[in-house]
């Protein structure tokens, strides 16, 4: 008998991917998606799409009532990491309270497994190689939604025994990524900006380093992970020359930022036994590629900024963009 999933996110880069890979794993999957930031075309053909945001309770409510869903896959999220200081309402609305939805309903229908995808952005500055075991220290409200859910599902299995996987993703590239987000995926930035003739935007002098993982490097674990009874109530790390262009850079001031970012598979490694199977060479050939059919896109700029103060110039003027590291 076929597993019942829930995919929320699933027209989104990491959404889509891993409800492909439900699907080849023979489950049947529910999509939900308010294609705020996804596409249509990223929903793979074999899932039951419905369009609708996370943050509507009674829709989620009725999902549930509806799909006696057997493993949740939330990947639903809006993912600013720097944008995020500036837009606290919608941040924890998006990223906390919406996903506080679904937990109620797992919890009321037994749910046998909740698959979240948090971020590295809840270790903060200071904390390399990011291992497991390291105290989160979040220092934007992105990574505090994140890890605050985290502490929530830790609590709901406490009290109410729903089993819960938990990855940290960061830097996730690929084909699907929304190249349109001025704010983040800065490899998805600097393709787009490669294509429409613009040099690649870079916050400081350039010196910031972070890791990269691509997709089909962490979808097809994230897919996986309820059927790893060893991942259960466990939180794990998951990991221009494609263009045949000259580089061109645009240095835009400094922001208030994490220098350094990179964490540790290990401990994923141990449980799955997969390790990376792209190097970031191949990865970047093969988005490059897709972009180049996909073309370029205009950038999709957040008219709702909620405090201006300390907001990066670059931010403010909706005719220049930048990226978020």
């Amino acid at each position: 008998m076929s597993h019942m999933v829930l995919v929320t996110g699933v027209a989104g880069f990491i959404g889509s991917h891993v409800a492909d890979h439900c699907l080849s794993q023979g489950m049947c999957v529910v999509g939900l998606d308010d294609l705020s930031g996804g596409f249509v075309d990223n929903i793979p053909a074999g899932a039951t799409f419905v369009r609708g945001s996370v943050t509507d309770a009674a829709l989620v409510e009725r999902l549930f009532q509806e799909h006696a869903f057997d493993y949740v896959y939330h990947l639903a999220a809006y993912a600013a990491e720097g944008l995020s200081h500036f837009i606290r309402r919608y941040n924890y609305q998006t990223n906390l309270l919406a996903s506080v939805n679904l937990v109620n309903e797992a919890v009321k229908h037994d749910v046998r497994c909740f698959v979240f995808t948090s971020s590295i952005a809840v270790y903060g500055a200071g904390q390399t190689p990011m291992t497991e075991n390291l105290t989160p220290k979040p220092e934007d409200p992105y990574g505090i939604s994140k890890y605050a859910f985290e502490l929530d599902l830790e609590a709901a299995n406490t009290m109410f025994g729903l089993p819960f996987v938990v990855f940290r993703p960061h830097n996730v590239y690929g084909e699907r990524q929304n190249i349109a987000d001025r704010y983040r995926n800065v490899i998805g930035i600097f393709m787009n900006q490669v294509m429409q003739g613009r040099p690649m935007t870079v916050f400081g002098d350039g010196s910031q380093s972070r890791a990269f993982s691509h997709i089909d490097d962490v979808a097809p674990l994230i897919a996986r992970a309820p059927l790893v009874s060893a991942a259960y109530n466990n939180v794990f790390n998951a990991i221009a020359d494609a263009f045949g262009v000259p580089c061109r850079i645009n240095h835009l001031p400094a922001r208030n930022e994490v220098l350094h970012a990179f964490s540790s598979h290990e401990k994923v490694q141990r449980v799955f036994g997969m390790h990376p199977q792209v190097e970031l060479r191949e990865g970047l050939d093969r988005m490059a590629a897709w972009a180049r059919v996909r073309g370029p896109m205009p950038q999709v700029v957040f008219n709702d900024i909620e405090v201006r103060k300390h907001l990066p110039p670059s931010w403010a003027n909706s005719e220049q963009d930048d990226v978020e590291r």
